[in-house]
C-alpha cells in the first residue's frame, strides 16, 4: 500500500485530507509541524510527501530542502493563497508539483497518482512531435550500441535510467530524469511547455507551466545550462551537440 506523509499544521485540513486519501486507498502518516515531519520522514517508508509551505518549528519550503539533501521522494507542495512567491520557493526547493488550498481532494488525487506515476516509470518518454527522435541519430555522436545516448559530455542510458557529465554521475530526481528523457528522445526539436506538461507531468488538463520552467532550471544547474535552450514564446529544446 502506498504511504504518504502529509505534513499540515491546520488540524481540520490535516484530519479531512487524511481521511480523503485513507478511502481513496492510501496509507497515511501525518505530521503537525516541520520539525515532526523531518523526524516522521528520516523513519523512513514513505512514498510521497504532501507539504504544506506555512508550518511552525520549520516551515514546508525549507523541510524540502532538507529531505532533498538526503531523498528523491516524490513532493507536492501545498500553498494556501497559490501565491506566485510560494509556488516557486516550493518547486525551486525540489517540490515536484504543488495544490493551492483550499484543496479539491479529486484535484490532489490526480496530482498524487500523476507524481506517482512518475516516481515509478520515469523511462517512458513519449512519441512526441517528431517520429526521429533520438533513434534518428539526433545525438551528436549518435546513439551508442549500448542505447546510451551521447550530447558532447553529457550521455543518458535511459534503461538503466543514468546519467553521467563527463563521466561523473548525475543525481536526478524522478520528475528530472523524465524531462531529461523526453529532451533525449527529441533532440533539437522544440517542445512546447504544454506538451512537457502533458507528457512528463502527465496532465490532462492545463497546468501551470511554472513548473516546468523551475525543472528545466534545476535540470540545468545539473547537467550544465547550455544543453537546453530556451526558445522564446515556444518552449525548449535540447542542443544536439
Amino acid at each position: 500500500m502506498t504511504c504518504i506523509l502529509l505534513v499540515e499544521d491546520d488540524d481540520v485540513i490535516r484530519k479531512t485530507v487524511s481521511m480523503a486519501l485513507g478511502r481513496y486507498g492510501y496509507q497515511l502518516d501525518t505530521a503537525a509541524d516541520g520539525l515532526s515531519g523531518l523526524e516522521a520522514f528520516r523513519g523512513g517508508g514513505h512514498d510521497l510527501l504532501v507539504l504544506d509551505v506555512m508550518l511552525p518549528e520549520l516551515d514546508g519550503i525549507s523541510l524540502c530542502r532538507r529531505v532533498r539533501e538526503s531523498s528523491q521522494v516524490p513532493i507536492l507542495m501545498m500553498s494556501a493563497r497559490g501565491d506566485s512567491l510560494d509556488v516557486v520557493s516550493g518547486l525551486e526547493a525540489g517540490a515536484d508539483d504543488y495544490v493551492v488550498k483550499p484543496v479539491d481532494i479529486p484535484v490532489l488525487v490526480a496530482r498524487i497518482r500523476s507524481v506517482l506515476r512518475r516516481a515509478a516509470a520515469p523511462a517512458e518518454p513519449s512519441g512526441g512531435p517528431s517520429s526521429g527522435g533520438a533513434s534518428s541519430g539526433g545525438a551528436s555522436s549518435g546513439e551508442a550500441s549500448s542505447g546510451v545516448l551521447r550530447f558532447g559530455e553529457l550521455s543518458v542510458d535511459p534503461a538503466a535510467l543514468e546519467v553521467r557529465l563527463s563521466g561523473r554521475l548525475v543525481e536526478l530526481a524522478p520528475t528530472e530524469m523524465r524531462l531529461l528523457l523526453e529532451f533525449a528522445a527529441h533532440p533539437g526539436i522544440v517542445l512546447e511547455r504544454a506538451t512537457l506538461l502533458r507528457e512528463v507531468w502527465d496532465y490532462g488538463w492545463d497546468g501551470d507551466s511554472r513548473v516546468v520552467d523551475l525543472c528545466v532550471q534545476r535540470l540545468r544547474k545539473k547537467i550544465g545550462a547550455d544543453l537546453i535552450e530556451t526558445v522564446r514564446g515556444f518552449g525548449y529544446k535540447l542542443r544536439r551537440s
